[in-house]
């Protein structure tokens, strides 16, 4: 039987199967295959919310999906055209999302009677024509794997883990991805371990040999390279990216950074990722509870150091007070919220923009913070330096907004270049800012520059700069305790202002408008970027004139943002909630907008922007 190659713009994939399947990895090491051919690339991750649960369930679904393309691309993609179904449950949970025609490769092995009742099936799929719209491939993927792997001495058990390599080298054959790449990975990750290096290595060859030889597929299928602008790649995740924008950030300021956090899904990856990171003069404190890292961050900042703290929803609940300590004493926290799907608990592991409103208004008293939000996986590193930049120049805590898609998707980063970016300033107060009668100086820490309202700071044990700060409200400029009602009245305008003052100092909103006359605004902010802008492009391929601008600063909104949306007859706002963003612009601007939402735990399609402005212009 010949094979022939088909050349694709795209293909999307998704791998699933129960959470002890190994599909994270199997995915991610196809992402990292793919990076290395040169596709542009994006993915989603869709972890199960329980830690143990019962293996063969649907609740123990884990699932991958990536996105490949020969041009640039936006999103992990609407549907998969391609599935791979380790067993009954992960085919039950994930069949309803396989486009129709698309290819199901199904480990057959696993379709028993035991596994099919565990996954609620009252039927065999595989026999009872239910999966009749699609092309079905049923492997023996167990069988094959530990056929392949009795020459390593392996443990039937042990072997039979391997049956993830097995479908790698099956789709990295089918795909044309890498071959030796993917051999010296596994040599390297493995290394430690003799038996499960010998038993991957043999199942990923058995797999690839298997698409070669086993006349099952009349195709193969090659995904070009996209064209990127010049310059030095690596696929990079969200949380990644922002641990490496707080290690830059340190460096542009020259700032000692301290990590005062506690382990909380999905914002680990950031302390497991600095903690690698020591010598770049950062410091990594994992606390005993969420209040705990967040008094220590804000510790480190009085001391003169970037403080940090990184967490989801339910622990900026509890570092709320410690927050609105850090807004009376002015002094820079980097605030960190990977939000996840809540309220309380939640869904740990499923991605929702629920917190906007939180870090708006979730403090005690009139306590303002800037805010800003990522866009994308990389852009993460972006929006990590600039929330810090607010910080260390404006002494205030900025919660920057990122969530569970952007945590843990990844897609291709264009390293920067250095050198161009610009330096942080933290002006340190080296000298007395205030004379005494007797002629002699000293430091008052509530001095303002007139402009911006930035008040001094010195660090503590400067020579002749003693001062105290505490967390009662503090008389102007001198710093003591006041219970004068007048000068609380001014501290707190004075805080407002500064917070709002910010507006002069973040870039003006670009509207993406090719046509220059659009009726129609989409208007998002943070991780739906992907989505509204993909969205968008298919709109302007019917003719519809549909504008895009994506906010990153949330408070304070950008200057012209009033301008912006007067020029519009429609905004329509997509959000990951019930509407926040729209509250917000709602009630600052008087304009009406169309909140579109959806809390389901994952991210918008592009599909279902596109479907909702349609259906929008037909009703009106």
């Amino acid at each position: 039987m010949t094979v022939k190659n088909e050349t694709l713009d795209r293909i999307v994939i998704r791998f699933a199967g129960d959470s002890g399947d190994g599909m994270q990895l199997t995915g991610d090491r196809f992402t990292e295959s793919s990076a290395l051919f040169g596709n542009d690339l994006s993915t989603f991750p869709n972890f199960p919310a329980e830690i143990r649960a019962p293996a063969g369930t649907i609740a123990g679904v884990s699932a991958f999906q990536v996105h490949i393309a020969d041009h640039d691309i936006l999103t992990p993609g609407d549907a998969p055209s391609v599935l791979v179904a380790m067993n009954p449950a992960a085919l039950k949970a994930n069949i309803g999302d396989l486009d129709q025609e698309g290819m199901l490769i199904v480990n057959s092995d696993s379709f028993d009677e035991r596994s099919l009742n565990k996954a609620g099936y009252s039927s065999n799929p595989l026999t009872d024509d239910s999966l009749k719209n699609y092309r079905v491939y049923e492997i023996p993927m167990t069988t094959l794997t530990l056929e392949a792997t009795k020459e390593t001495g392996a443990k039937p058990r042990d072997a039979e883990r391997s049956k993830n390599f097995f479908a790698l080298g099956l789709i990295t054959w089918m795909f044309n991805r890498p071959f030796e790449d993917t051999l010296e990975w596994i040599k390297k990750k493995f290394a430690s371990r003799e038996i499960v290096l010998e038993s991957n290595l043999v199942a990923y060859k058995a797999g690839h040999a298997f698409g070669e030889t086993a006349e099952l597929f009349g195709s193969s299928y090659t995904v070009g390279p996209a064209h990127f602008a010049k310059g030095t790649y690596t696929n990079i995740t969200g949380n990644h990216a922002t641990a490496l924008g707080i290690v830059a950030a340190g460096l542009l300021s020259d700032m000692e950074v301290l990590l005062g956090t506690y382990p909380i899904t999905p914002a680990s990856d950031i302390l497991h990722e600095l903690s690698k990171l020591r010598h770049y003069n950062v410091k990594t404190f994992q606390a005993e509870d969420e209040i705990a890292g967040v008094g220590a961050a804000l510790g480190a900042s009085y001391g003169g150091s970037l403080g940090v703290t990184t967490t989801s929803g339910p622990g900026v609940d509890l570092k709320s007070e410690m927050v609105g300590l850090a807004v009376s004493l002015e002094l820079p926290l980097l605030v960190i919220d990977v939000q996840r799907a809540g309220p309380s608990t939640g869904l740990p592991t499923k991605t929702e923009q629920g917190d906007l409103l939180l870090a708006m208004y979730g403090r005690h008293g009139e306590s303002p913070v800037p805010i800003v939000a990522a866009l994308t996986p990389s852009d993460c590193f972006n929006a990590a330096i600039e929330a810090a930049r607010i910080a260390i120049k404006y002494r205030t805590p900025v919660i920057l907004l990122t969530d569970g898609y952007l945590a843990n998707g990844s897609e291709p980063w264009l390293l920067p270049d250095t050198s161009k970016l610009e330096k942080i300033d933290p002006n340190f107060k080296t000298e007395p800012n205030h004379v005494n009668s007797d002629g002699t100086g000293s430091f008052y820490p509530y001095i303002r520059d007139p402009k911006t309202l930035i008040r001094d700071m010195a660090i503590p044990g400067t020579p002749g700069l003693e001062h105290r700060i505490g967390g009662l409200e503090k008389a102007n400029e001198i710093g003591s305790v006041s219970y004068d009602s007048l000068n609380h009245e001014l501290m707190v305008t004075l805080r407002n202002k500064k917070i709002e003052g910010i507006q002069d100092d973040i870039p003006l909103a670009e509207v993406d408008d090719p046509s220059s006359d659009a009726d129609i605004l989409l208007l998002g902010w943070g991780s739906t970027y992907g989505a509204i802008a993909a969205g968008a492009r298919r709109l302007r391929a019917l003719d519809k004139k549909v504008a895009h601008l994506q906010l990153r600063h949330l408070n304070p909104f950008p200057k012209n943002l009033e301008e912006i949306l007067s020029t519009y007859e429609t905004i329509i706002v997509p959000e990951i909630n019930l509407g926040q963003l729209s509250k917000l612009i709602a009630a600052k601007y008087l304009v009406s907008v169309q909140s579109f939402t959806k809390v389901q735990g994952v991210p918008f399609k592009a599909a279902e922007i596109e479907r909702y402005v349609l259906n929008m212009i037909k009703e009106n």
